[in-house]
C-alpha cells in the first residue's frame, strides 16, 4: 500500500476547512519565509528548502521546492551541493547526539 500519493494535495482545501485557525497562521508563516525581497535572495531560500526537505524526507516539498529552486535559477550542481550540505549536517547531528549518548552512558556508569 501506497500511503503518499500526489493526489493527496486535493485534500489540502479539506484540511483548510478543518483548522482554518492553524492553516492561516501556517500558510502566512509560509509565505514570509518563501517572500522574495529579503536579505536572502529567492534561489538561496529555495535552496535552503531543498535541503530541508531532503532531510525531512518530504516528498511533496522535495517536488515543490527543487522546481521552484530550478525557477528561481538554481543549476543542477547548486541541488547536488546543497543535498551534500544537508547530509553532512544531518550526519553531524547524528555525531552531536553520540555525544551525548557517551555523557549519558558515563554517568550511569559513575552512579551505578
Amino acid at each position: 500500500m501506497c500511503y503518499k500519493h500526489p493526489s493527496d494535495l486535493k485534500l489540502i482545501p479539506r484540511l483548510r476547512d478543518l483548522a482554518p485557525a492553524e492553516a492561516s497562521a501556517f500558510l502566512e508563516f509560509h509565505s514570509a519565509a518563501g517572500r522574495s525581497g529579503g536579505a536572502v535572495p529567492p534561489r538561496y531560500r529555495e535552496l535552503i528548502a531543498v535541503g530541508v526537505a531532503l532531510t525531512t524526507q518530504c516528498e511533496y516539498c522535495i517536488d515543490t521546492h527543487t522546481r521552484q529552486a530550478r525557477e528561481a535559477g538554481a543549476t543542477a550542481e547548486e541541488l547536488a551541493e546543497a543535498a551534500l550540505v544537508a547530509a553532512a549536517v544531518r550526519a553531524g547531528g547524528t555525531l552531536a547526539h553520540a555525544l551525548l549518548m557517551i555523557r549519558l552512558h558515563d554517568e550511569a556508569v559513575a552512579d551505578a
